[in-house]
């Protein structure tokens, strides 16, 4: 066994990582109804530190309360009062309580916002989720005074998680959020200094990471999650991406991890979307069967030299050593198998040689119902329902600190659900 994963990582602005495991940003839905992180966050994260990953990633942490990823995400919306900051603060010292590093992904979801939060969502313009079932409302166009507040948003954020404790932050520019939205030029179709051409399109998020290293100062990490593309015809492209890799760059960012895919091409989970993948003029390799951006980010180090990390799909340790070996990747991402198996970095580092697929054996249908797939508005529930049953399983090893693998998706999906509803009519109270 080699000890490539066990090998730390200087970051641009000196900071130290102890190995190239991460454990990957994935929503978590556990704080209450205002936002404020609970004794449920901590727990889940201690379980985390404790499981040998040398960075923990925050799921969503949004700048506006109006525009949430889902009901029971983290909202730091304004500077934080004290409560806010001493739950903050306790969530920190539980995630880094293993000297790892714990960095808080800032978020906006612009019109991934779902209609029980917010019928009309603020996003680049007018252009509605193209999923069936109605769980998305028809967004409104952002002002430029708008996007500045934003903006600025990002900046209270970023101090906020610092003062409390976060080791550094990362930027969500991905899967369809807001600053993604910015960057497709078929989610924006603005002819302002904020649309047309890819400059114009990158504007927000450039913004953004100036505003938040200023923030944050130089020899904090700031990260930034980027598509590799977006995987849809008009949309965010690999020849978009290589160029705001380079601007991230030269804006001092310290690592850029690449993803790809929006909620209706959810390339990001190895997902069929509902439309033709459109396909990105990128060399692919056997790695590529594994780890879905591992190629990109291996055409990426040829014009960028700052760290780069690659999530989705990992599960061999050998296929994560390649990856590093061949210059793919400086950091691992995983994500689904530790919702259930916490210290999945530690069995690896220890020699473990995979990780469970859980996936492999998730259906919202038993097989002699598959064809229900056929139906768009099916394949949808049953996309978000596999989705929930990774909720479900967050939910347990917060508020009991153990999962349960042999629950069904079916049975995941309404406990999800009916929590969401009690947390929304709390929030309405």
């Amino acid at each position: 066994m080699s000890d490539i994963l066990a090998q730390s990582l200087r970051l641009p602005c000196g900071v130290v990582l102890e190995n190239r495991l991460v454990k990957a940003a994935m929503t978590e839905g556990l704080a209450n109804p205002a936002g404020v992180p609970t004794a449920a966050l901590d727990r889940l994260y201690g379980l985390w530190s404790d499981g040998g990953a040398g960075l923990l990633l925050s799921g969503n942490i949004l700048v506006d309360g109006d525009h949430l990823e889902r009901p029971g995400n983290v909202i730091i919306d304004q500077q934080p009062n004290e409560a806010m900051h001493q739950a903050l603060s306790s969530w920190a010292k539980t995630a880094t309580r293993k000297g790892n590093h714990f960095w808080a992904q800032i978020s906006h979801a612009g019109r991934q916002t779902q209609k029980v939060i917010n019928p009309h969502p603020k996003a680049p313009s007018s252009v509605k989720m193209g999923l069936p079932g109605g769980q998305f409302g028809e967004p409104v166009a952002l002002t430029v005074a708008e996007i500045e507040d934003i903006v600025h948003r990002f900046g209270v954020c970023a101090a906020a998680v610092k003062a409390a404790g976060f080791t550094g932050v990362q930027i969500h520019a991905a899967h369809g959020y807001l600053l993604s939205q910015f960057l497709s030029p078929r989610t924006n179709l603005r002819i302002d200094q904020y649309g047309g051409e890819l400059a114009n399109r990158a504007r927000a998020l450039l913004d953004c990471v100036r505003i938040v290293r200023a923030s944050v100062g130089q020899n904090f990490p700031v990260a930034v999650k980027l598509n590799s593309a977006d995987f849809q015809k008009g949309g965010f492209a690999f020849e978009d991406s290589l160029q705001v890799a380079q601007w991230l760059e030269a804006a001092g960012v310290d690592v850029i991890e690449i993803s790809g895919g929006t909620y209706e091409q959810p390339k990001l989970l190895g997902a069929e979307g509902l439309e033709e993948e459109e396909q990105q003029n990128v060399a692919q390799s056997t790695l590529m069967r594994e780890a879905y951006f591992v190629d990109f980010a291996l055409a990426m180090k040829k014009t960028v030299s700052i760290p780069l990390m690659v999530t989705g799909g990992f599960r061999r340790r050998a296929a994560m050593e390649q990856a590093i070996t061949a210059g793919g990747a400086d950091l691992i991402g995983l994500g689904r198998p530790l919702c259930v198996v916490t210290d999945a970095p530690a069995k690896l580092l220890q020699g473990a040689s995979e990780l469970p697929r859980f996936e492999a054996q998730l259906a919202m249908f038993p097989p002699w119902l598959t064809f229900l797939n056929r139906s768009k508005t099916l394949r949808t529930i049953a996309s978000f329902g596999v989705q929930y049953w990774y909720y479900a399983q967050l939910d347990l090893l917060g508020v009991n600190g153990k999962s349960e693998p042999t629950m069904s998706v079916f049975a995941a999906t309404r406990k999800v659900m009916s929590e969401q509803k009690r947390w929304l009519a709390a929030r309405r109270r």
